[in-house]
């Protein structure tokens, strides 16, 4: 008997994107560990082989794909209302943050007290990262062919530093390949699951229908050529908007329209994640535009990361800081910049899920896009552990990497914090304030 999922009351799901607005430390790996914890085993508002299927079509499209994935998600449950309120929320706690911590870089500069604080956080997001890999792995990688993906993705971006966006391309291929070739080798998990009996998960999964269109909300999803044009219509209002407004205020055009094509650019067509964007603004922004020094955009990751949302808020930081280096000193316009920039680098993201929303919908339940989704579910696991290590050093070795260099504070902390997530089950609220007072009680002492 098919089973259909309860619609939460709107007002319901708003509450719980405006805390996770707040609490969603921990890169993309956090993002997705949060929403899937809630929205998947305690709620139910979403089955798992949806979510992880969005998941991984998110991850093809230009753009953090843990916000495009909060935005499906709250479009599947109330329509574009839902979704708009879902990205937003997922995005504007965060960059309120990063203005402030942007305004207090650059009145009072380095100062020790406030890099300790971030100093306490860092190990804490190790450890969100850590659980994350691992309820992710869990969920992906079912049998052989799912690990070796994950290996091969890992050893290509670590040791080679083959771009995620090229290790996606190669895994699709290889699991188009293999769909030809052997078919059978796709459906190992399906096998397994039929072999070893169904727990109450397997259950729940398998028991919704193909079609769940009780479970959506109301309205034609379908894609149509004119909803196409509409929605164009409609992003391209709202991209004008600031970009009109600016034409006749700013004092200086010029600039604002090279900040404005710039991050509409990186938004359009950086496809792979924040490390992926991120490289490639550094470049332009540093070398070509000379909008800040590259220690600053070193200082811009820290501040960042120590903020909710995705990584690529930094992108913010950059636009303060290149209009408060070309107004000389104003605050006024870096802030201007930095919710600007913001806007320009998430504005897509909508359009991107609310054109494509129901092409991902009409994909759900095809089983060779399902069996070839898996295998790139199975590669991103091996990109986040590849991101683990990457932060993990930073944070372990704070010089070189040698056993005199290791920050054996940091490891401790990082077990305890693992500790408290798995065993205890701490709220991630708490542990950042945990963290937080760890970092100032070793700056004391």
């Amino acid at each position: 008997m098919s089973e259909t999922i309860e619609r939460p009351a709107f007002r319901e799901a708003l509450q719980f994107w405006f805390k996770l607005g707040w609490i969603s430390f921990g890169g993309t790996a956090g993002h997705i560990a949060l929403m899937h914890d809630f929205l998947v085993d305690k709620k139910k508002w979403i089955s798992n082989s949806r979510f992880f299927h969005a998941l991984s079509l998110c991850m093809l499209l230009p753009g953090p794909e843990a916000q495009q994935l909060a935005i499906y998600i709250g479009w599947q449950l109330h329509g574009k209302k839902g979704g708009l309120i879902a990205g937003t929320l997922f995005v504007l706690p965060s960059m309120f943050i990063l203005l402030g911590l942007s305004i207090v870089y650059v009145s009072y500069g380095n100062l020790p007290w406030i890099y300790a604080l971030f100093n306490g956080l860092k190990p804490a997001v190790i450890a969100i990262i850590i659980v994350a890999l691992f309820k992710v792995g869990r969920k992906s990688l079912h049998h052989l062919l799912h690990y070796g993906v994950a290996a091969a993705a890992f050893v290509g971006i670590f040791f080679f530093n083959i771009s995620l966006l090229t290790i996606l391309i190669g895994t699709i291929v290889l699991a188009i390949a293999i769909r030809y070739i052997s078919p059978g080798r796709l459906q190992g998990e399906k096998e397994k699951q039929g072999a070893a009996g169904e727990n109450e998960e397997d259950y729940y999964i398998n028991s919704l229908p193909i079609n769940i269109a009780p479970e959506s909300v109301v309205g034609d999803r379908g894609f149509r050529i004119r909803g196409l044009v509409r929605q164009l219509g409609i992003a391209l209002f709202f991209w004008l908007i600031p970009f009109v407004l600016l034409y006749f205020l700013s004092p200086d055009f010029g600039f604002w329209r090279r900040l404005i094509l710039f991050f509409t650019q990186t938004a359009f067509f950086t496809i792979g994640g924040s490390y992926t964007v991120l490289p490639y603004v550094a470049q332009f922004a540093i070398d070509r535009f000379g909008w800040l020094s590259r220690m600053q955009m070193l200082d811009g990751f820290a501040l960042a990361e120590t903020t909710p949302g995705p990584l690529i808020i930094v992108v913010g930081f950059v636009g303060f800081m290149a209009a408060f280096n070309h107004f000389p000193g104003s605050l006024l316009m870096g802030a201007i910049a930095l919710v600007v920039t913001t806007f320009y680098t998430f504005l897509p993201c909508f359009l991107f899920i609310f054109v494509g929303g129901p092409l991902i919908e009409r994909s759900h339940g095809n089983e060779m896009i399902g069996g070839i989704l898996s295998l790139v579910t199975a590669a991103i696991v091996g990109v986040i552990l590849n991101l683990t290590l990457f932060l993990g050093r930073g944070v372990f070795f704070p010089g070189r990497v040698s056993l005199s260099g290791l920050d054996y504070a940091a490891v401790v902390w990082v077990i305890v914090a693992v500790f408290l997530l798995v065993k205890v089950r701490l709220n991630v609220v708490y542990l950042i304030l945990l963290s937080l007072l760890f970092g100032l009680i070793r700056y004391k002492y």
